[in-house]
Parts: C-alpha cells; structure tokens; sequence
C-alpha cells in the first residue's frame, strides 16, 4: 500500500479517511492464496450520505464496487482462449469479452457466462488462486474434468484493480473505527499538553480509535501500554488485514524494531556465522563476542529476532547471541520459503482426518462396490441404478482418449508430476490432554514402565525429612545435561504423571513430596535437581492456575542454572512457561528481556515439543515482533507454531486465519503442501466445498515433487465435489467429474507405491465417473487396468472386473470386444457350481450378441440366463431376463411376444421389494412396453405406462430416469397424441430437470422451444 509523508497534512490519505463515507455497498475482504499480500476476513458496510458525497475518500470515477477480470489460457502453447470480465461482484454476472472464440468446454449459459452465487467464493489479492480454480468449477463442464491433458494444461489467471481493493478496506477500517496503526516518525508530547499526547517511535504499533471530524485520535501503544492522543498525520494503517486480525484477536505487548537489527531480504541462517563487532554480555546467559569470532550456530537464526543461540569456537560456551553483532552474509541461508527445519517438524503438523485412513479406504471400496457379479443387467439402460458401478449408455468418444489395451497407456498417462508419491506422513493427534482445571486426579497404575520409578513412603513422615527418602528422585533428576528419560518432564500432556510419578493417586501429595525435594537439593547443592524439581512445581502451579506462585520456582530454576545450556529442552521449556506467565501478568517492567530470550527458544529451535498451552501467548508475541520487523520468514515460523500448537489443542476454529497466511508466506513446497493440506480439512470443516477441493488441488499442481494424496483427502473431495452437485452423499450416488484430477494423482501415488488394491479401487471408481457421463471409451481404459490387478489379487475380483469390462465395452457399441471376454469366461465356469455366476455371463453373452446383430444365440442365451434365474429363485433376475427377450423381440418387430414378455417382467418386478435399484429398472421396462403399445395404437395405454415411469422416477428423484420420460411424454404429445398444453407441461419439467442438471446448453435449447409452443398457443408468455 502507499501512504503520504507525514508533512503532507492536506492529502494525506488517513485525514481524508476519517471524513469519508461511501455510496451503498457491501464488500467482503477475505483471506487465501495470492499474488499479493493482502489477508483475512474482514467484512463490512459502508453506508453513503448524501451530505458527505463530496467529502468520500474514493475519486469521484471510482465505485465501491470490485471488478473482477480473468482469462484462460493454455500452459503448453502460451496462448489466451478467451477473456472475460465480470460485472460488479453485487452483480453476479460473467461477460466474455470480444478476443476470441469461447472453448467448448466451457459451459454454455445462454449468451453470457453466469456464475453462481456463492458465499465461499471470495476475492482479495491473496485469494486469486483459489478463486481461479473455483471459476473452474463453475466454468467447465464435466468434459474438461474428464480430460487429463486438458484440465493439465488449462489455467486461469485473474485480477483485479488492487489500489481499488486497498482503498476500499481502508474505508472498511474508518468505518469500523478501530485498528492498528504504525508511526511513521518519532513524536514527542508538546511541553504545552504533556501528559494527553503519546510518545511515539518511529515503526511502533498503535491501537487507534477513530473520531469524526478530528485530527487527533485516541490511541494506545503496543510497546508501553500508554494512552494519549495521537496525530492523524503520524500514522499509517497496517495494510494487511490478517495483521489487523491478528493483532485484535490476539491483543498483548510488542517489542520495537531497532534500527540495527537486520532483516531486510536476509533469510533463515544455521551453521556458522561470524562476529563483526565485540559484544559484553550484560547477562550470565548471553556469550561474550570478539570481533571476527567463529560462533556456531544451535538450531537456527532468524531475522527479526533479537538473539539466537550460538556456541563459541574460542571458549567453547553456549549462550544467547545479539543478532545485530553478527554478520549476515556468513552463515549458511536456508531456502526463503523454509518454514519446517526439519521433516520431523512438517510431520509433526498432523491434521485431523489424516488418523482416518481405514475408515476413508473403506468409504473408497464401498463407492467402487458393484453387484455386476450377482444381478443381471437390462439392454440399453439409459440411466443406471446408483448401486451399480455402470452409469450410462452413451458411446460417445471423449477428446484426448486413444485406443487402449490393457496395461496400454492413455494419453501417455498424465504429466510426471501427478505421479510422483510423497515423502510426507500424516501424523494424528488423538492423544487426549490432561484437563488443566483440576486440582485432584486419580491414574491407573501401568503395567510396564520404562522411566525409574520414584517412589517414597509417605507415612514415615514428612517432617522428618530423612536425606535417604529423597535419594531416588535426587539421583533421577541431577543429571548434568538431557536425557532420554527426561522427555517426559518437558512434554506437553503431563506424561510425567503417569510414568515417574504414577504411585501418587492426589495431586498434593505430590506436590509435597517434590516441594520436600526441593529442600533437599537446594540444601546439597544439587544444581540440575533443583533446577528440575522447580520447572515440575512451577508446572504443577500452572495447572492449578496459580501463575505467581509458578513465576517464583521458574524464576528460581534460571536463577540456578545460572546460564548453563547442557539441558536445551529444559532451558528452553523454563523461558517460554516464565514469558507466558509475564504475559499474562502483563510484567513489561519485568519481563522485555526474558520475552525475546523466550521467543528466540522457541522460534529456533527445531523439533521442540510444546510444554503448556500457555506457549500460545509466546508464538504471539513472537508473530507480533514479526510484523513489527516485517519479517516474513519470523512471520511464516509464528504462523507455523500457532498452527500445530491450535491443532494440537482441539481449537480448529482458530487456525484458518494463521494457516492462510503461512501458505502465503511459504509460496513453494513442502512448506505450501503441509499448509494446503491443513487448509482443505478446515475448509471442509466450515463448510466450504469450493474452496476445500481448490485446496487440494493447489497442493497438488504447487508440488514440484508429485506429492502423493492421502486417502483421507480423496474421501474429502469425494464428498466435497458432491455437495456441489447438490447430493446428500456419495456413498451410493454419483461421483462428480470434478473429482477426477483428485482421484487421477490418488491413482499415480497408488502406482508408485504399490497399493494394488487400493489402485484397483480408484480404477472402479474413476471408470464410473466416465461411465456417468457417457464416457465409456474413458471407463474402458480404467477397467483394463482394474482387470490387470483384479487378476494378481483373487479370483473373485478378476472374475468382477472382467464382466465390469465386458458391459463397458457394451456400452460403448463395442460388442466384439465383449464376446471376447465373455466367451472364455464361460467357458471357465463350466466345471463350476455357480448357477448366479453363469446365469450373469449368459445375460451379458446375451447382450453382446445382441449387439452383433446375431439374434437367435442372443435369444438362446437369455433363455439360459433366465433358466439360472428360475433355478436360483431370484425373481429380480428372471424379471431382467424376461425384459430382456422382450426388447429383443421389440427391435425384431414382432410386437405380441414383445408384450408378452415385457408383461410378464412387470408382474415379476411388482413382486420385489420397492427399491431404487428395482424401480429404475421397471421404469425402463415400462419405456419399453409403452413404445410396444404405442406401435399397437393403443395410445391410452402407452400414455398410462409412459405416466406411471415417470411416477417412480418422480417417487425417487432420480434426475436422469425424470429426463428420459419425460423426453418420451414431450414426443408422445406433439407427434403421437397432439396436446398443446400437455406438450408444454413436460417441456417445462423438462426445463426444471435441465436446471437441476446444470446443462446449460439443453436449458438454452428447451426455452426456445417453449418460446415457440406459447406462440403457438398465441399467449403473452
């Protein structure tokens, strides 16, 4: 953002906004991945006066509104499809603008693209990428989702008017009258109204509230805590609204940014560094400097922080070192977007959902579940039953599919990078928390502990204080440096408890036994015992809430340790729990120097476990130094923390804001995968559709090494991608074709690890999708990779895959292809018992000869099929037969058996149970005997058959069953059985089931027809 010099008082752009008001509108400003740095939500109206129209800060050519303009283009061959511009966001329209043809892909919305409202669909200049592939889902159809290469090679890029955007959020703040600002100057109080002014520095955060009119606002400072008046002319807005978020859900102390700490475009250092300027330590903790010394860096060093902790070459010593002393060009940077200083830490970012691996690979088999092996199928279904893994009849040829073999490739198979399996591990974070409230507990005693057990008889009595009752835990804990067994001290769910200390049932008992320890090391000169014994009081005194009395022994512990590091993750734990507690005390007087101390521990030091919930308070003073130093990567570490502590504490509603911002902030993997990862389970979580499988893509197309997708993240865009179809759930529906980028990299992770079974499964259910949407060619090349595997795995799922191959091909007009599978598969079954089994193949033999025109063995085969049928007892089945052998007579004219055999289906399917599965197949059972009687000219009767199809595809909601009677109605009453208004009425449900269905192109062509039926009908309408 820019701002005007403090002189400039007239122009300058906080005094023009403090009178400002701006004409009716609503904008919202919001958080997600960018090109700019532009953060989270902040929302609100801006309501106009006419009065003051002369006095609002936007130019008099500049509305509040926001337009937002993209383009899509082609990766490969650099060029733009097609430009388009959309109204003003309160106008929810989509213009192409004249550059060039509109892809087919794309839609068709009737002459202008319109896209959909929806609440999640939000723009700032961080959200550009998610709103781009939002747009995609909007903008495409399901031909693009189902082309590989297309949906690899297409990308949108949009923007919009940025010093637009900009100048409307700061209106949003005037209008809100309370945020944070930073001194653009040094000011001291006027001798003539000390004491009603603020001293002010030069970068210092400001809280202000505004007031009407005035030139002077009431603010407080961040550094000091003072209140006082403040010149308008002295500040400027922080422009970015994840800091004003920030900052006002989480209020505390900052320090001040000193001109000699460097930060610039410095990164993250580690190895060695040198000294260019001698430093004297003023505390015993710190490391004296000579000029050119070799100080070795522990853990890391970050611009913006004050200290990091070095090693001394010359003197071997461990302490803290001022960063300003060093010389930045001599250590060893870190890539600018490290935010994980090591795998273990990018692990340990667990998210929720991730622990779900059985429950989410169940969900997969149980989508690709198919009863193909028991239940025989009708000839030309024209719409599917949902538990059946086939789901359309069209062979149409999608672009981009070439002819495939088994095991052959399909467009080369995908790009590289969508095959590429990932080296990163989901952990969980089931592990339950102490509660932090109570003051007695009672624990169970382990069968099997590994760390010594410290025990002590109590009833010898206490105030004896005998040394040898203390011996054992004296011994424990007067180790001189860490140690294993000392993990569980410093660990954030109290592990200690219930491992060391387990014998104690009360919680006062235990505190006396160590406070009397206590004594006792403190009386022997115990140092790390001592040290010790007061981190676990001080620990005990948090959980009781009894922050004073913690401050003492934390305070005591530094005191002793006297500046000795051998214990990092003790020293470490002991700064960060005493600046949580000065925090809270609000102990600025007391606690500035410990507090930068404290977040250098924390900050950098890799692989440290958190200790309390109350480190929360130190990753935010930390977060705030990083904005007061404007370092992005101290920024991006602060974000980091704050996100795997939230996560870690259950409060997942808070994580949003920290987690957009850190994929900002880390631009390229892992860092962007981890947060991407993070971003789609709480996008899901708040209901987010759009935005949650945008997340997942991103992650995917960022990832310069292929990241392989967790299960858990197919199920979640599984589900996702249905909720925008409008589907309860896809358990047992449709898949949505904007699944497939998703389930494609699934499939190459599967490949690359060798998880045939799972592979197999998502080959199921990728060859559905296509199969939905009268794809089969594209279903056909899954199958044959599904038939592969089914084969190294069982019989059984061979023996499933072949025939889910065999009615593919079917569908796909491609009979010979399936008497090549079906016949040997009869054959093999010969020496078996399985009457189901060969009953299925006859059927499936019966189609395919069908197909080849060859209707005699077509006949004898579902002759044979029903003879299974009526062996098994399976009325469903023989129905099927029977229906069946009745359209095979249809299409060999011979109308009597036709009925005959159709008849007697009906009566069969009116036997079974009412399912959906059943009920779509009797409806087109009932198409087929309605054609037969139409053709007999018994039109009462056919309408009769036509009107009860459509009653139970009405009776089911089943979309596509609706369309096609209601195609076969709209005919039958303007060609068989004239009827003006009937005619227009299934043309209007027609109409209604094409915008359910979301085909723009079928609405288009539907409303001219009506168009001429109600000029037909001379109506006004």
């Amino acid at each position: 953002m820019s701002s005007q010099q403090p002189g400039a008082q007239e122009n300058n752009g906080v005094q023009q906004l403090s009178h400002a008001a701006s004409s009716q509108s609503t904008l919202s400003v919001f958080t997600g991945k960018g090109t700019s740095s532009k953060d989270p939500p902040i929302s609100s109206e801006i309501i106009s006066s006419s009065e003051n129209k002369e006095k609002c800060f936007l130019p008099q050519n500049m509305t509040p509104d926001l337009t937002l303009s993209f383009s899509v283009k082609s990766r490969s061959r650099r060029l733009t499809h097609c430009s388009f511009y959309s109204g003003p966001l309160s106008q929810v329209g989509v213009y192409p603008v004249p550059e060039g043809p509109v892809p087919h892909y794309l839609q068709d919305h009737g002459g202008n693209l319109e896209v959909l409202h929806l609440p999640e669909l939000r723009y700032d200049m961080e959200q550009a990428g998610y709103v781009s592939m939002s747009l995609e889902h909007l903008l495409f159809d399901h031909k693009y989702w189902l082309n590989c290469r297309l949906v690899e090679d297409t990308e949108i890029h949009v923007s919009v008017d940025d010093k637009h955007l900009e100048t409307i959020y700061l209106g949003l703040l005037i209008q809100e009258g309370h945020f944070f600002c930073r001194a653009t100057c040094s000011m001291a109080q006027p001798a003539e109204k000390e004491g009603e002014y603020l001293t002010l520095c030069k970068n210092e955060l400001i809280s202000v509230k505004t007031a009407e009119g005035e030139f002077e606002w009431e603010g407080v400072s961040l550094v000091t805590g003072q209140r006082g008046l403040v010149p308008v002319s002295a500040l400027e807005p922080l422009p970015l609204p994840f800091h004003q978020w920030f900052l006002k859900n989480y209020p505390g102390s900052c320090g001040l940014s000193r001109k000699k700490d460097w930060t610039g475009s410095y990164q993250i250092g580690r190895g060695k560094c040198k000294a260019w300027k001698e430093y004297e330590r003023e505390e015993k903790d710190e490391l004296n400097l000579h000029q050119g010394e070799s100080i070795e860096i522990i853990g890391f060093v970050i611009p913006g922080l004050q200290w990091f902790i070095g090693k001394s070459a010359l003197s071997g010593e461990v302490g803290f070192v001022p960063t300003r002393n060093i010389d930045p060009d001599s250590y060893s940077p870190m890539s600018k977007n490290s935010t994980f200083f090591s795998d273990e830490e990018r692990c340990s970012l667990g998210v929720p959902g991730s622990d779900r691996k059985a429950e989410c690979a169940s969900f997969l088999h149980t989508l690709a579940q198919t009863d193909i092996t028991s239940v025989y199928r009708l000839s030309e279904c024209g719409f599917e039953s949902i538990q059946s893994l086939p789901n359309d009849l069209s062979a149409s040829q999608p672009e981009g599919f070439k002819e495939t073999r088994p095991g052959g490739a399909w467009e080369d198979h995908q790009a590289v990078g969508s095959r590429q399996s990932s080296s990163s591990e989901d952990s969980s974070l089931e592990e339950e928390l102490l509660s932090a409230a109570s003051d007695a507990y009672h624990l169970p005693e382990p069968d099997d502990l590994d760390d010594p057990e410290l025990l002590m008889d109590l009833n010898t009595g206490q105030e004896e204080e005998e040394a040898e009752n203390f011996t054992p835990i004296l011994a424990f804990l007067d180790h001189e440096g860490y140690a294993d067994h000392f993990k569980s001290l410093y660990d954030f769910s109290f592990s200690f408890l219930t491992t060391s200390f387990y014998s104690y049932s009360e919680e006062d008992e235990l505190v006396a036994y160590l406070e009397a320890s206590r004594k006792w090391a403190k009386r022997s000169h115990m140092t790390w015992a001592h040290a010790r014994l007061c981190f676990l009081l001080g620990r005990l005194s948090v959980r009781k809430v009894k922050l004073s009395q913690a401050r003492v022994y934390f305070e005591e512990a530094i005191h002793i340790l006297n500046g000795a590091f051998k214990d990092l993750s003790l020293v470490a734990a002991l700064y960060i729990n005493l600046a949580a507690i000065y925090l809270r005390q609000r102990l600025r007087h007391k606690g500035s120097g410990l507090l930068e101390k404290a977040g250098a521990m924390l900050v950098c030091l890799p692989d440290r476990e958190y200790s309390a919930k109350s480190e929360l308070d130190v990753v935010a003073y930390v977060l705030r130094q990083g904005i007061v130093s404007g370092s992005c990567p101290l920024e991006a570490r602060a974000c980091f923390l704050a996100v795997r502590l939230l996560l870690s504490l259950g409060r997942h509603d808070e994580v949003l804001p920290f987690a957009e911002r850190l994929q900002l902030l880390s631009g390229h993997p892992p860092t962007s995968d981890a947060a991407a990862t993070i971003l789609s389970f709480l996008y899901d979580k708040k209901y987010l559709p759009h935005l949650a499988v945008a997340s997942v893509r991103q992650r995917g197309t960022q990832s310069t090494q292929g990241m392989a997708l967790p299960i858990w993240q197919v199920h979640l865009v599984l589900q996702n991608t249905t909720k925008l179809l409008g589907i309860p759930s896809p358990s047992w529906g449709e898949v949505s074709a904007l699944a497939c980028p998703a389930l494609r990299q699934a499939l190459a992770a599967c490949e690359e690890q060798m998880d045939e079974r799972t592979r197999r499964t998502l080959c199921l259910i990728l060859s559905k999708v296509y199969l939905q949407h009268r794809s089969p060619d594209g279903a056909v090349h899954y199958l044959s990779q599904a038939l592969m595997l089914g084969q190294l795995l069982s019989e059984q799922e061979a023996f499933e895959s072949s025939l889910c191959l065999a009615w593919a091909y079917l569908l796909a007009s491609r009979a010979k292809k399936a008497l090549d599978i079906l016949e040997p598969l009869l054959y093999s079954l010969k020496e078996t018992e399985s009457v189901t089994r060969k009953g299925v193949v006859h059927n499936l033999l019966g189609l395919a000869l069908q197909g080849e025109g060859r209707v005699n063995r077509a006949a004898n085969s579902y002759l044979r099929a029903l003879n299974r049928a009526q062996e098994a007892r399976d009325v469903r089945n023989q129905a099927v037969a029977l229906a069946n052998l009745g359209h095979l007579t249809l299409k060999s004219w011979t109308q009597q058996p036709a009925r005959d055999y159709l008849l007697q289906a009906v009566q069969l399917y009116s036997k079974l149970q009412a399912s959906m599965e059943t009920d779509m197949e009797l409806v087109q059972v009932l198409l087929w005997l309605a054609q037969v009687e139409v053709y007999r000219r018994r039109l009462a009767s056919g309408r009769f058959c036509y009107e009860m199809a459509l009653l139970f595809g009405l009776r089911h909601q089943h979309l596509k069953s609706q369309l096609q009677v209601t195609k076969s109605l709209c005919h039958f009453y303007s060609s068989v059985s004239p009827s003006p208004e009937a005619c227009i009425t299934y043309h209007e449900h027609w109409l209604a089931l094409a915008q359910q269905l979301r085909d723009r192109e079928m609405e288009g062509r539907l409303l001219e027809s009506l168009g001429q039926l109600y000029r037909n009908l001379n109506t006004a309408r």
